[in-house]
């Protein structure tokens, strides 16, 4: 139990940075971006950000899971940390150049011509992301989850301040007669929200730099040649889990109607739509930052096979919360969105299960991981890029934006029982199935009656909230008959900490008496 509050702790440090940072996207990112962009300009950042992921794949390699598996041992630490980052430091500038100089037909492929300076720009932050990526791994993997936390918030910051002075401030200042000309061209604003991202990516890479300075240069190319091959499949799984994220978006730019310009508005009211499911991708990416090196670090337990069960059984539960809670509450949440851009809410429901789901294949492939059979992963991964791809092929001209939602859900589901059963085989790992399966029933459920009493007592929000709320309690009320001990443990560890907090406050005032005395 002490090791699963550890990792939770971890957890919600990592988290800090992402949830804290995704909703100040969301306070303040998604209201202004949807309400200062028509929906074919929000559809432009949409698709660019998309292929932007997908490259982020092939710059990184992976290298940051392999740096778990062959740095987990002290002695083996930093000559993993400097072999690595040479290698990604000098395939990083070879890519960042070719994208530089190919930015103009790229711009054409994807439909973008006379707009290579948005790849150009893409180029640099790819670049300044990838160089990050080990030092970050580094951070994870030798507890300094704070300094993780901080460095991300510092990136966070300055692209929305920028973002801020760009499209509000300027504008205000060109309006007053003010000569920003030479800097500012309010033509195209699109371009500022990329720039944005660049500069907050280059000072995050500047404020990593001194880990470079803190180990002795060493490049074993024997070593580089074992992380290539242990991540390699790494790679498929990553550009298939991409591909299964972001193929929606250009399957709608392209299939969704006949007309390419009415896509682009699709694709801007998808994406807007889907920045609500990443709320529970957000709790997702906070528990895999904590849990990767978790589970390299804690491999040799003799009773790792039970934590692992006890972390997926976890996961579980705070992924069904976040799921009923964004649905239960999602009459207030939608007003984040432009109002011209909340057509496409229907899709929530269906992505937030997907998520969950695909937090759960997270939790079952750490077999193939602790194994170092991570061809496994590319196949399971390249057989759910498969089913997306079909499923989108087929759905998308028949129900638009809700192709990409069901061909997830299938997707991610599919690669979840399939991570599962190959586990069994493999690695066996005793999780507390049915258990988890009743956790995501009750909130099924709790969704389904929120749903259909909605036809009875209407969508006012003074009645909704109220009637949710009593839900949610349901909800946690079936929780805890699922599983009565775990429950009362997490009750129990709940009254200590207070009674510990109290007992340091009277401390604290008894010491501060006897000070004054």
């Amino acid at each position: 139990m002490s090791l699963i509050k550890k990792l939770a702790g971890e957890t919600a440090i990592y988290g800090l940075s992402s949830i804290l940072g995704r909703l100040l996207n969301y306070v303040i990112m998604t209201p202004l971006l949807t309400r200062v962009f028509a929906d074919g300009e929000y559809g432009v950042v949409t698709d660019m950000y998309a292929t932007a992921a997908i490259l982020m794949v092939l710059f990184t390699y992976r290298m940051e899971t392999a740096f778990f598996r062959f740095g987990k041992e002290k002695e083996d630490l930093n000559r993993v940390f400097s072999s690595s980052s040479i290698f990604l430091g000098g395939s990083t500038l070879i890519l960042v150049l070719v994208l530089l100089v190919f930015s103009e037909p790229i711009a054409t492929l994807l439909t973008y011509p006379g707009k290579r300076y948005y790849f150009r720009y893409f180029a640099i932050i790819l670049g300044a992301d990838t160089l990050s990526a080990i030092p970050f791994a580094r951070l994870r993997l030798i507890n300094r989850p704070l300094v993780f936390a901080a460095i991300r918030l510092i990136n966070i910051l300055i692209n929305i301040l920028l973002i801020l002075f760009f499209l509000l401030y300027c504008p205000y200042l060109e309006e007053s007669g003010w000569p920003i000309d030479w800097f500012y061209d309010g033509s195209d604003q699109i371009k500022y929200v990329f720039i944005s991202n660049l500069v907050a990516s280059l000072v995050m890479w500047l404020c990593l730099l001194p880990s470079y300075f803190q180990v002795k240069v060493v490049f074993d190319w024997p070593l580089i040649k074992k992380m290539l091959l242990y991540a390699s499949p790494l790679v498929l799984a990553g550009f298939a889990g991409v591909i299964n994220q972001m193929v929606g978006i250009p399957f709608i730019k392209n299939m969704a109607t006949p007309d390419i310009e009415v896509n682009k508005g699709l694709v801007g009211q998808y994406g807007a739509a889907i920045k609500i499911p990443v709320l529970m991708t957000l709790f997702t990416q906070a528990f895999n930052y904590a849990a990767e090196p978790f589970f390299f670090r804690h491999a040799n337990r003799s009773d790792a096979k039970e934590i692992y069960g006890q972390v997926a059984q976890a996961f579980t539960i705070v992924g069904c919360l976040a799921f009923i809670g964004i649905l239960l509450y999602l009459d207030l949440i939608q007003y984040l969105l432009g109002k011209d851009l909340r057509e496409g809410l229907g899709i929530i429901p269906i992505m937030l299960l997907a998520y969950l789901f695909l937090g759960l294949f997270y939790n079952f492939s750490i077999w193939y991981k602790l194994q170092d059979r991570t061809m496994v992963g590319g196949l399971i991964g390249i057989s759910g890029m498969v089913i997306t791809i079909i499923l989108n092929t087929i759905l998308v001209p028949q129900i638009g934006i809700y192709g990409p939602a069901w061909a997830a859900l299938a997707c991610y589901g599919f690669m979840a029982w399939l991570t599962y059963q190959s586990g069994q085989i493999h690695y066996k790992i005793d999780y507390p199935i049915l258990k988890m399966a009743l956790y995501i029933a009750v909130v099924l459920g709790g969704y389904f009656l929120s749903d259909a009493g909605k036809q009875f007592y209407g969508e006012a929000l003074w009645v909704v909230l109220p009637v949710n709320t009593l839900i949610l309690a349901l909800c946690l009320l079936g929780f805890y008959y699922i599983d009565r001990p775990l429950f009362q443990q997490i009750i129990q560890a709940f009254k200590r900490g207070l009674q510990r907090l109290r007992r340091r406050r009277s401390d604290g005032g008894n010491n501060f008496d006897v000070k004054s005395k």
